[in-house]
């Protein structure tokens, strides 16, 4: 099986530099556009499913990127992105020194889960729990279309990461990392970057 990772498109949030968790914030025209660059990056690519968190801006990014009807992507719950509590839709630079440090560096810095915010082991573990399940169906191609959080603990299973989380670099709207899944063995075959 191979999978295809992506993050959504852009939305206004993501253009004002805030923090977008479980907003149900759409694409703008930017994001749509993103998505439709990425489609054609992957030209007469077929998936046998495509996945996205129940959240608008990931359901459009896979359906765009799939191209499929919205109402043939498969919603699941556990691909929505990080619930970041009381700094939901707050500016980058307007969050506390605790969030600040942490979202940066969750290595080192605790989660402020007093705020409502959720931490990296949640995240890791619904992260599993989808990858594991998808595992074990018979895909040759699937797209998953989800969020800069939620996509760096995918990632970090795929990559067999101890920590379960690839943090650095953030993921970038529509930025595809492609999976190979062989005999419980996975391989990151590659990384596909909209030009800036």
């Amino acid at each position: 099986m191979t999978i295809w990772l992506t993050r959504h498109g852009q939305t206004n949030l993501n253009k004002q530099h805030l923090m977008q968790g479980r907003t149900d914030e759409p694409l703008n025209e930017t994001g749509r556009a993103q998505a439709r660059a990425a489609r054609a990056q992957l030209g007469d690519m077929h998936f046998d499913a495509v996945y996205a968190s129940p959240l608008q801006r990931a359901i459009e990014t896979g359906a765009i990127m799939g191209d499929i009807p919205m109402d043939e992507v498969i919603i699941d719950e556990r691909l929505i992105e990080a619930d970041f509590g009381r700094f939901e839709k707050k500016g980058y630079t307007k969050m506390s020194l605790p969030m600040s440090l942490y979202w940066a560096l969750p290595e080192l810095f605790p989660c402020p889960e007093k705020d409502g915010v959720e931490s990296i082991a949640s995240l890791v573990a619904r992260s599993r729990s989808f990858l594991e399940e998808l595992e074990q169906k018979d895909y040759e191609h699937v797209l998953i279309a989800c969020h800069g959080g939620i996509m760096r603990a995918l990632s970090g299973y795929l990559m067999d990461r101890r920590n379960g989380i690839y943090w650095r670099p953030k993921p970038r709207n529509c930025e595809i990392r492609v999976f190979r899944v062989e005999d419980g063995r996975h391989v990151y075959l590659e990384d596909l970057k909209l030009p800036k």
